[in-house]
């Protein structure tokens, strides 16, 4: 139900966008978050969404340099990546909550599969 595109190998400094495309759920009623999950470590938030964009929250981790968005009408979230750097590497996921608070705390009603960011230095 979630499918998320466009990972991939970026040098340091340069920039990706995310795509998550949302299939049978009603994209309106979810809030919608980012997380990433590097190999042997915990699952961290990246972004969140509410379910019309009003509020957006970036940890201070990526402050500055990650935007999260949405477009109801195409039922997508996106994460634009820019200034990436090694630790960014990880695999990404795009996730749906019920409830902005919960995307907040890291409850998710649905999460993608996630795709892969790889910055090399």
């Amino acid at each position: 139900q979630l499918v998320e595109s466009g990972g991939g190998l970026v040098q340091a400094g340069g920039s990706l966008r995310l795509s998550c495309a949302a299939s049978e759920l009603t994209f309106t009623s979810y809030a919608m978050a980012w997380f990433r999950q590097a190999p042997g470590k915990e699952r961290n938030l990246v972004a969140a969404i509410t379910w019309n964009g009003g509020l957006t929250y970036i940890p201070d981790s990526v402050k500055g340099r990650f935007t999260i968005s949405r477009d109801n009408a195409k039922n997508t979230v996106y994460l634009q990546m820019n200034s990436l750097k090694p630790e960014d590497t990880a695999v990404y996921h795009c996730a749906a909550s019920a409830f902005y608070r919960e995307a907040l705390n890291g409850k998710y009603d649905y999460w993608g599969q996630g795709t892969q960011v790889t910055v090399s230095a």
